[in-house]
């Protein structure tokens, strides 16, 4: 098991902090530590490399904790006697993992600056691009200095966090709640571009689904039969490792693994969008850079909360 991120914090305040403004920024770390971007960038070059399929699961840790009361490193913290970890809700239980490379990240981190300057919210986010360009995918310049959360909340994970089961207006409802549009919507989903899911995700789509190829649900029910075998995994791609367009091309093919994958096109308001990120890969990098750049704005915990996590 992963060292406990526990919620006992680490106050640092240094002048350089203390009038960095309260606005998030890609040069927060220039000047405070320089070498803490560089230092993250090669523990997730090593940890992709080393198992690719890392680079969907550090991707999905930033997007899991956003969702859940902002952007704030909440989905790290373990248990307490005042409240219930994250990482228990449904969706998320024995799901979410990258866990021991983002303790590896930031005691390297912590090594490099000297001290705990850099938040587990603000790594969370860079692990996020620097995974997606290891696998061939765009960049962007990420905003930082975030604080991080004290707490956590395994009901608000529950009742907030979007299921793969939902159809489109609840899908469009779920980020709209979030303060992200319908091209958030698509373009974030693109996501699924790398990495697996597990059977159990994905069992009621390929068994009870009529927006589905059959031969594609075949392929699936290959690997995870009606009962059993929950943990197997599936590609949601041909291309699982290389963050391509292959997802949207899947889509138009219905074959989307998750419902909620295969609701992004199904005589919808966003078809046009998938179709448009089929055809054209830069608009889709183009849309997923801005539109993680604006999931990482919410909710930002910031300047008042100087509030940087130590690791036990």
């Amino acid at each position: 098991m992963a060292p406990r991120f526990n919620f006992l914090l680490h106050a640092f305040l240094s002048l350089a902090l203390a009038t960095t403004s309260f606005s998030l920024s890609p040069k927060f770390y220039d000047n405070v530590c320089p070498q803490a971007l560089p230092a993250i960038k090669k523990v997730v070059e090593a940890a992709v490399h080393r198992e690719p399929r890392m680079g969907a699961s550090l991707l999905r840790l930033h997007f899991h904790d956003c969702f859940v009361n902002g952007c704030d490193g909440s989905l790290l913290l373990d248990s307490s006697s005042a409240f219930e970890t994250e990482k228990n809700a449904r969706g998320n239980f024995n799901s979410v993992r990258g866990f021991e490379v983002v303790d590896q990240i930031k005691a390297e981190v912590d090594r490099v600056c000297g001290r705990p300057v850099v938040s587990c919210a603000d790594i969370l986010a860079v692990v996020a691009r620097d995974s997606v360009v290891v696998l061939g995918g765009p960049t962007w310049k990420v905003r930082l200095g975030r604080r991080d959360s004290t707490t956590a909340s395994r009901a608000l994970a529950d009742s907030v966090l979007p299921s793969a089961s939902m159809d489109l207006p609840a899908l469009i409802s779920n980020f709209k709640n979030q303060g992200l549009n319908k091209r958030d919507l698509v373009a974030l989903s693109g996501g699924h571009t790398i990495g697996l899911s597990q059977c159990v995700i994905f069992r009621n789509m390929i068994y009870n689904a009529t927006n589905i190829d059959p031969v594609f649900a075949k392929e699936r029910r290959a690997t995870c039969s009606r009962t059993g075998g929950n943990t197997n995994l599936a590609l949601f791609d041909p291309t699982p490792a290389r963050f391509d367009t292959v997802y949207f091309k899947n889509l138009v093919k219905e074959r989307g693994l998750l419902t909620s994958d295969q609701a992004l096109f199904n005589d919808g308001s966003t078809d046009k969008l998938v179709e448009t990120y089929n055809k054209n890969p830069n608009a889709f990098w183009v849309d997923f850079g801005k539109s993680m750049i604006k999931m990482g704005n919410i909710k930002p915990l910031t300047r008042n909360q100087v509030q940087i996590r130590n690791v036990n």
